[in-house]
């Protein structure tokens, strides 16, 4: 795996078979259209093949290292 431990970075793969990094920093959502989606904080989609629980865990473990993951978010619906 190219995810190096010590920054925001995760790998997904394109649905292509191209493998990339993308900052975890800057994910907003991730959903299932039916193909995975992210959607990062300025607007830009990417389609992946790795799942939405994938993406998930990837960017979880990043957060839990500098330790994010106690932090209350904030969805849609909530006010």
């Amino acid at each position: 795996m190219l995810t190096d431990p010590n920054n925001s970075m995760i790998e997904v793969t394109r649905l292509n078979g191209e493998k990339f990094i993308i900052n975890a920093m800057y994910i907003e959502k991730v959903q299932t259209l039916p193909d995975t989606t992210i959607t990062l904080m300025n607007g830009k989609k990417y389609f992946v093949k790795d799942s939405e629980e994938e993406v998930y865990k990837k960017a979880m473990h990043f957060y839990q290292k500098i330790g994010l993951t106690n932090l209350v978010v904030k969805g849609e619906n909530d006010k």
